[in-house]
């Protein structure tokens, strides 16, 4: 009994998963016919499955060391005819793990409700003379996605409610709020950033849907804010407030929205230039909320042990019906155990690199999840690469049965027929 590294199928395998890699950015990036998160993670682990599962069969085909000859000559066409067979494993394991890591417990919310508190007192015209934040809230609501609602407050030594949150469903919504950004202009008067917050949970509070919101603040200025008694209401709906401080020369106004934003568990951003707004609402975008096995967690679950934990198992999980896959279609229990226990052990290296490595970076995050495609496909192939081959490479039973019957321990094998079950 030999045992032999099949060098073909780990390189096969390995572009295949490099292939996958870049036909799942894309779906991921375009997000086709607003696809729901369950159903394009489902469909980008299928991809894999086609790429790895097509990588293998080649392999195989120009060098069957797994199932030997007589596969090749007999039934290699039975292997492709049941190929579809694991796409769609993956598809229904990849949606299904996703619904799983979506839903919501210990009352963490995905954020859907976005509300803009814009400054547009008279320091603006200095901080902002071309109104680019404006623009940039413009562009925010272009990019929000068609489940999201999204309000507009203004302040300056009032706050006013310019727009409540309206349904970005209907592209005429859309428009209707991107019209009521295009009309603001600055204003006279101070900052009254205790009023805008109350103005934006009062919006929050009255929509009355039990959604997850974010606040998006933006000022040059400072005012009085007591952070210890006037966040108290996001605190408890953990609510995240991410300011933006445009131009601020006096440190107080630095440190108040830092405070405003720490305590609620939000992000601060200092502009010291108007034109680089767009770039930082851009960053609050990319860091909505949106929870999926693809993705670093920047909701209120971004430090949870137990959805860490679930997308570790989830991995595992589909690495493991992955290699499931490959044994199906290669019509053999003992490499349906392989490649699962490989696919097992894959998914969970896969699942620890993704949880560790994705951290919004736009362009680390994706190397991230290629460095967890191989992975994935090298430690479950490499479980099969080290397999039985002897005389005629065929397995211990496969040569009893004859060099001349069906691959070892297939359910073509005529040895069925004799009490041997096949997959």
């Amino acid at each position: 009994m030999q045992r032999k590294i099949n060098l073909l199928l780990l390189l096969f395998s390995l572009l295949g998963a490099g292939v996958a890699f870049v036909l799942g950015e894309l779906l991921l990036d375009r997000r086709p016919y607003d696809l729901p998160q369950m159903v394009l993670v489902g469909i980008y682990f299928a991809i894999l499955a086609l790429c790895v599962g097509i990588g293998a069969l080649v392999a195989e085909t120009l060098s069957p060391k797994l199932n030997g000859q007589s596969w090749k000559l007999r039934y290699l066409g039975t292997s492709w005819k049941m190929f579809p067979l694991m796409v769609v494993l993956l598809l229904g394991v990849g949606t299904l793990t996703e619904f799983v890591y979506e839903l919501n417990f210990g009352g963490s919310k995905p954020v859907k409700n976005v509300v803009m508190v814009i400054d547009d007192s008279g320091s603006m015209s200095q901080s902002d003379p071309s109104d680019r934040r404006y623009a940039a809230a413009k562009n925010l609501v272009q990019q929000l996605k068609k489940d999201n609602k999204v309000a507009v407050v203004t302040f300056s030594n009032e706050a006013s409610v310019v727009q409540p949150l309206l349904p970005l469903s209907k592209a005429a919504n859309r428009e209707k709020v991107m019209e009521v950004i295009s009309s603001l202009k600055t204003t006279e008067g101070g900052t009254n950033i205790s009023g805008a917050l109350a103005e934006a949970m009062k919006v929050i509070h009255e929509d009355g849907a039990d959604r997850g919101a974010m606040v998006i603040l933006l000022s040059d200025g400072v005012s009085q804010f007591n952070t210890s008694t006037e966040l108290t209401d996001y605190v408890a709906r953990g609510i995240k407030v991410n300011t933006i401080g445009l131009a601020l020369d006096d440190p107080s106004g630095a440190n108040l929205l830092q405070n405003i934003a720490s305590g609620t568990g939000g992000q601060y951003y200092d502009v010291a230039d108007a034109n680089r707004l767009g770039d930082v609402f851009q960053q609050i975008y990319d860091r909505l909320g949106d929870r999926t096995l693809l993705t670093e967690r920047s909701d209120q679950t971004a430090d949870s042990p137990y959805y860490a934990v679930v997308r570790v198992l989830a991995l595992m999980l589909l690495g493991t019906a992955l290699g499931l896959g490959l044994g199906i279609v290669f019509d053999n229990r003992h490499l349906a155990r392989s490649f699962s226990i490989g696919g097992a052990v894959s998914g969970l290296v896969a699942g620890l690199i993704l949880e560790s490595g994705l951290n919004g970076d736009t362009l680390w995050d994706p190397m991230t999840r290629l460095l967890a495609l191989l992975v994935l496909a090298a430690i479950l192939t490499l479980f099969t690469y080290i397999v039985p081959v002897g005389e005629g490479r065929l397995s211990r039973r496969g040569r009893a049965a004859g060099a001349g019957n069906a691959p070892a321990d297939s359910i073509h094998s005529p040895r069925r027929n004799r009490g041997s079950k096949g997959f």
